[in-house]
C-alpha cells in the first residue's frame, strides 16, 4: 500500500467564503482538503505544464460549447422516464 506523507494546515478564511466552499464540496462530494490541495498543486506546477493544460482547455472548450449548443431540452424533461422507456423497449 502506498502512503503519502501529509501535513495539517490551518487557514483563515472569510466566513461567507467558507460557507460557500462547504456547500460546493458537499455538492461535488469532494473534501475541502482535496479542493485546496488541488488548487495548490495547480499553483506549484512548472510553467510549461500549466501552459499545456491551458492549451488543452482552450482546444476543448469550443468543441464542448458546440455540443451544448446543438439542442435544448424542455424544462420539464424527465431523463429517468426516458431511460426507463428505453430500457423497457430494449428488454421486451
Amino acid at each position: 500500500m502506498d502512503t503519502v506523507a501529509t501535513k495539517r494546515l490551518t487557514l483563515v478564511v472569510d466566513r461567507h467564503i467558507l460557507s460557500e466552499a462547504k456547500k460546493y464540496s458537499r455538492a461535488k462530494s469532494i473534501s475541502l482538503s482535496k479542493i485546496v490541495e488541488g488548487y495548490l498543486t495547480l499553483l506549484t506546477q512548472p510553467q510549461e505544464q500549466q501552459k499545456q493544460q491551458e492549451q488543452c482547455l482552450d482546444e476543448i472548450t469550443p468543441y464542448v460549447a458546440k455540443l451544448k449548443a446543438g439542442f435544448t431540452l424542455p424544462v420539464d424533461f424527465d431523463y429517468r422516464a426516458t431511460i426507463a422507456d428505453y430500457l423497457d423497449k430494449k428488454y421486451e
